[in-house]
């Protein structure tokens, strides 16, 4: 049974108006049009072809992709409150074709061919994103202007040329990721202090909670039977176990990415750890005019702890970052996701980037888990001696991940020989993360260490060796 103590507690089930509680999740949840009211829970055990634990976005596009390839497949999601309650609805809004481990790294895993092909359906999956919201009629607030990451400091220009000669040397060209000039980076984003940066255009700005809720709602359509208020406590060969029942199928499959660790023998799988970010009141045209964007890019620089930002489509600008701690034993709670020091540290870092927002208006401040691997390698899989398959592990950059993950485990429940099933990320396995207390003291040290590295960088005007170190650890 999962300690009851560090799970996120469903609105429902404290006697809050649900649809109006939550709301009060994110400005995505604030503004997603339609009702917010959950819907119903399992009411006994079930029998199915397939059980998903988690109406997120890689659960939800599980569904969407196994509905459409065998429509006479029974499909049951279950979920511990609504769809798209979690970081599929919380999160920045960048479809990008990110992937956390770098090519480097995929090569020595896998070889230099599986990288190339890993990092080239990242990049298709973004457009497929795109495609399916279009056929199925779902306005998230699609807007492929690219990304911009801005060099404001020597030491992140260094990075931006070296990320750029990196992606060369395993041949991908200008079209998709390019050197900027400090005059090309201004006029994408008129940031302060810019020396240069990188764009590539494989990225699209989009409104999370729209997409993961439309979502739903497809999967529905097609006869996918999605149980929202029901807790899944425990996931056994054959049996996805929950509080009012049990779905036994061939196929049980983990979506739970920032929940994960909430599950008996998961604790040490994914370590939750939180992202949180803040929204303006929408902007006037002239404080757009000097910030830039224009083409809705997403931004971030290249800081070693990450920020990211998107200028909404209703004249907002949303900014978010990596600045809270890590919580021992992995612990998830609703507190955690608002944290006022980080928020103010937000708040900062924005009028810092762009000067003109240094007295605006913030209306929305929001958080939540994301999951992370030991070696920040996503992946997705099926063990078919058990029937049980997972996909996670996206370290934030999820949103197009979490399609090509879907993709995939359709392709492999479904018996499917396709080019994403032998991706480098395929039946990946992570080591487990350290026990506790080892597991707290390395996390936030890693992140105190990234803090430190950058303040450093400021000053001195050299690249960390400490931030190197510690690289070592993570995606590079």
């Amino acid at each position: 049974m999962p300690d009851r103590s560090t799970a996120a507690t469903p609105a429902t089930m404290v006697g809050m108006p649900a649809s109006r509680e939550y709301r009060k999740l994110s400005l995505w949840h604030d503004s997603v049009p339609g009702s917010l009211e959950p819907g119903g829970s399992l009411p006994d055990d079930l029998d199915a072809d397939v059980a998903i634990a988690g109406a997120g976005y890689t659960g939800l596009w599980t569904a969407y992709y196994l509905a459409r390839a065998d429509p006479r497949l029974t499909i049951a999601v279950c979920d511990r409150d609504i769809a798209g309650f979690g970081a599929s609805g919380r999160n920045g809004g960048w479809c990008s074709a990110l992937f956390p481990a770098s090519l480097g790294k995929l090569d020595r895993m896998a070889g230099r061919d599986a990288a190339i092909a890993q990092y080239a359906a990242m990049q298709t999956a973004v457009d497929e994103v795109g495609r399916v919201a279009a056929a199925e009629g779902i306005d998230c607030h699609w807007a492929k202007g690219g990304a911009v990451r801005l060099a404001r400091s020597a030491s992140q220009l260094q990075r931006a040329a070296d990320e750029v000669a990196q992606a060369r040397s395993f041949g991908f060209g200008d079209d998709d990721l390019r050197l900027l000039t400090a005059a090309d980076a201004r006029a994408l984003a008129g940031a302060s202090g810019i020396l240069g940066g990188t764009f590539t255009p494989h990225c699209a700005a989009i409104h999370p909670a729209r997409l993961a809720r439309a979502l739903a709602d497809a999967v529905r359509r097609r006869g996918v039977r999605l149980f929202e208020r029901t807790p899944v406590l425990e996931l056994r060969p054959g049996q996805l176990v929950t509080a009012t029942g049990t779905v036994r199928a061939r196929h049980v499959i983990r979506a739970t990415e920032g929940y994960t660790a909430l599950l008996p023998g998961y604790r040490r799988a994914v370590a939750p750890v939180y992202s949180l970010m803040i929204a303006t009141a929408p902007l006037p045209g002239a404080v757009w005019a000097e910030i830039g964007l224009g083409g809705r890019q997403t931004f971030s620089d290249l800081r070693h702890l990450i920020i990211y930002g998107q200028r909404t489509a209703d004249g907002r600008l949303a900014f978010g970052g990596r600045g809270a701690p890590y919580h021992l034993g992995s612990a998830v709670r609703s507190s955690y996701d608002r944290v006022p020091a980080v928020f103010a540290a937000l708040r900062r870092t924005l009028a810092e980037l762009f000067p003109v927002l240094g007295d605006v208006e913030v209306t929305h401040g929001w958080g939540g888990p994301i999951g992370v691997h030991r070696d920040w390698c996503p992946s997705v899989g099926l063990d078919r001696s058990t029937g049980l398959g997972w996909a996670g592990g996206y370290v934030g950059d999820g949103v197009a991940t979490a399609n090509l993950a879907g993709r995939t485990l359709a392709d492999l429940i479904t018996g499917t020989d396709s080019e994403i099933t032998r991706l480098p990320w395929v039946s990946h396995r992570s080591p487990h993360w350290e026990p506790e207390p080892l597991r707290w003291l390395g996390v936030n040290a890693g992140l105190r260490a990234m803090r430190l590295a950058d303040l450093r960088e400021v000053r001195t005007g050299r690249p960390s060796r400490v931030a190197r170190a510690v690289g070592r650890f993570l995606g590079s």
